[in-house]
């Protein structure tokens, strides 16, 4: 409380022109969300988030700033915006979470930042994909890499990854190694920009490329020699929750692949091994994709030869039970 009061003192206090503690704040509340936001549960900051995105729009209209401080304050409202259409996103309210990845992309126009543009594409990308609205996702995949193929940073080998877990959904093999193809030479080009600093979501490593083109082939329903190993490296690049890249929900999307993978080897005991950790997760981090990869798993379980043993009833079960996160209070519809 103490905190949001000097907030309100530093946004208030600047009458008649935008200065550097308005600023400053900002800077700091999106550096900060960013690093949190693939670790905590999305209640330990929510309110956090939506309180910054309120005061980076009221700033913005309020005639306050000065020219050269629009565009950064633009770029504020961006990635600002970009976290709130992904949280809205993880709460299961798709229709939200595209109006604030517009905001976005309105915001990202505005202060003339192609990565951020092709960042809010992706992010479009993800949320029709999670929905089952594969087209969609492919088209705004593609549209992204289309409008802005200079782009050297990570945002250049996420949207081919993108594109290839779209294709994959939508049955499209030929696609879908294109577009594997197309980030592993992307991968090779890369030169960390801005939002690769910035890290968090914004920056698309090594290890999160190898969960995508798992799933890639889990989706497609096909294996090769190295999809196990991959899927279990996958898995073990996500286990440390101390390393620079680690989250939660990657860690929990690589699970249930490698769950699903053991599970189309019949090996039942393995897939109950890789998911437990998943089964296990706090419901307040129950976010709509981990709970999609784990309708997957039961998706498989139901049509594997071991169905009937003792072991997959019981996963069975706690499946069925993997419930969502519960949405903060402000995510929810307020009264009239």
């Amino acid at each position: 409380m103490a905190a949001r009061r000097a907030r309100d003192f530093a946004l208030g206090t600047e009458q008649g022109q935008l200065g550097d503690e308005t600023l400053g704040y900002l800077q700091d509340e999106v550096r900060r969300i960013t690093a949190e936001y693939p670790r905590k549960p999305l209640p330990a900051f929510f309110d956090d988030l939506v309180a910054a995105q309120q005061d980076a729009f009221r700033v913005i209209e309020g005639g306050r700033a000065r020219p050269s401080q629009l565009q950064q304050l633009y770029l504020l409202s961006t990635l600002l915006s970009w976290h709130m259409a992904k949280a809205c996103h993880d709460l299961g309210d798709g229709s939200s979470a595209m109006m604030h990845a517009r905001a976005a992309g309105v915001s990202a126009e505005k202060a003339e930042h192609p990565a951020l543009e092709a960042m809010v594409h992706g992010l479009k990308s993800l949320i029709a994909y999670w929905s089952g609205y594969s087209a969609d996702a492919i088209f705004h995949a593609r549209r992204g890499a289309a409008e802005h193929p200079h782009l050297r940073g990570t945002v250049s080998v996420w949207l081919p990854s993108l594109e290839a877990r779209a294709a994959a959904l939508a049955g499209d093999a030929a696609a879908a190694a294109a577009a594997v193809d197309q980030a592993a030479r992307r991968r090779d080009a890369v030169e960390p920009d801005d939002l690769d600093e910035l890290g968090g979501l914004l920056t698309f490593p090594v290890e999160k490329q190898l969960y995508y083109q798992v799933e890639t082939d889990v989706l497609l329903g096909q294996s090769t020699e190295s999809t196990v190993p991959d899927a279990e490296r996958a898995v073990q690049a996500f286990t440390d929750p101390t390393a620079p890249h680690w989250a939660f929900g990657d860690e929990a999307g690589a699970r249930c692949n490698l769950a699903t993978l053991r599970l189309h080897a019949d090996e039942l005991d393995g897939a109950a091994d890789a998911l437990r950790p998943v089964l296990d997760l706090p419901r307040a981090q129950r976010n709509r994709g981990i709970v999609i990869s784990a309708q997957r798993v039961h998706h498989t379980l139901t049509r594997s030869p071991a169905r009937s043993a003792l072991l997959a009833r019981d996963l069975g079960e706690e499946l069925t039970q993997f419930a969502p996160a519960a949405p903060p209070a402000l995510a929810l519809p307020r009264r009239p």
